[in-house]
C-alpha cells in the first residue's frame, strides 16, 4: 500500500508540475489587454499567441473586397496596426504554435501587423511554428539570441529602433530581413542559418557583426547598406553571395573584402 500511494503521490506532482509548466497563449493575450508586463521563464507557451489581436479587431471593421475600388483616392490602406505598449519577456521557453505579429488575412483582406513600444525579449526560446514580424517597429531594447525558429520566419520590413541582439540564433528554414532597418549595432554572432539567409536591401545604420555566423546555403546580400563597423571574421556561406549593388560604408561589397585582406 505504502509503495502505491508512492507511485500515485509521484504521478500526480508530475502531472502538476507539467500543468504549471505550461501557459496558454490566450491567458497571455489576456494579461497584454489588461495592461500587465510579460515575464515568464521556463515555460511552454500553448495555442497561438496572436499580438496583432485580428480577432478583436475584426468585430470593428467593416468588411471589404479584397481589392480595392478603382475609384479609390489613393490613400487607402488594409492594414491594421496594434501596439504592444507592456514589456514582453520569454526566457528558456517554447512556442508550440505561432507566434505572429503579422496576419495577411486573406478572407476579409486585411493586414494585421502588430509594433512593440518597450522592451521585447525571447532569449533561448524555440519557435516550433512560424515566428511572423513583418512590418513590426521594435521601439525599444530587443532580443533573440539564443533563439531557434524550426519553421518559416520572417523579419521583411521590421523596424528596431534601439539595443537588439540575434547572437547564438539557429534559423532551420529561409529566414528574411529584407528591407530591415537596423538604428543601433546588432549582431548575428555564432548564430547558424540551415537554409537561405535575405538581407537584400537591408540597412544598418551603426553597423554589424557576423563572426562566427554560418550561412550553410545560400546568403544574399543585394543592396544591403551597412554604416559603421562590418565583422565578418570567420564567416563561413556554405554556397552563394549575392551582393550586387551591397555598400559597406560607401564601398562595394568586393572591395571591402579587397581592403580587409590586404
Amino acid at each position: 500500500m505504502k509503495i502505491k500511494f508512492t507511485l500515485l503521490t509521484i504521478l500526480f506532482l508530475s502531472i502538476s508540475i507539467s500543468a504549471q509548466s505550461k501557459i496558454e497563449a490566450s491567458s497571455i493575450m489576456e494579461d497584454i489587454k489588461a495592461g500587465k508586463n510579460i515575464n515568464y521563464s521556463n515555460k511552454t507557451i500553448v495555442g497561438v499567441l496572436d499580438f496583432t489581436y485580428m480577432e478583436d479587431a475584426m468585430k470593428k471593421l467593416p468588411k471589404k473586397r479584397k481589392k480595392n475600388s478603382w475609384w479609390g483616392n489613393g490613400n487607402y490602406s488594409n492594414t491594421v496596426e496594434k501596439s504592444i505598449d507592456v514589456k514582453i519577456s520569454f526566457t528558456n521557453c517554447t512556442f508550440k504554435e505561432d507566434v505572429l505579429a503579422y496576419i495577411p488575412d486573406e478572407d476579409s483582406g486585411y493586414t494585421f501587423t502588430a509594433d512593440f513600444e518597450d522592451s521585447v525579449v525571447f532569449s533561448n526560446c524555440n519557435f516550433e511554428r512560424k515566428a511572423m514580424f513583418k512590418y513590426s517597429n521594435f521601439e525599444s531594447d530587443t532580443d533573440f539570441s539564443g533563439a531557434i525558429f524550426s519553421d518559416d520566419t520572417t523579419f521583411k520590413y521590421a523596424k528596431f529602433e534601439r539595443e537588439i541582439s540575434f547572437e547564438n540564433t539557429k534559423f532551420t528554414e529561409v529566414s528574411t530581413f529584407k528591407y530591415a532597418k537596423f538604428k543601433r549595432n546588432v549582431s548575428f554572432a555564432s548564430s547558424v542559418f540551415e537554409d537561405s539567409a535575405i538581407f537584400k536591401y537591408t540597412e544598418f545604420k551603426n553597423g554589424v557583426s557576423f563572426r562566427n555566423v554560418n550561412f550553410e546555403e545560400d546568403l544574399n546580400i543585394k543592396y544591403m547598406n551597412v554604416s559603421g563597423e562590418f565583422n565578418i571574421s570567420n564567416m563561413n556561406v556554405g554556397y552563394d553571395i549575392d551582393s550586387k549593388y551591397t555598400k559597406i560604408n560607401g564601398k562595394s561589397f568586393s572591395k571591402y573584402l579587397l581592403n580587409i585582406k590586404s
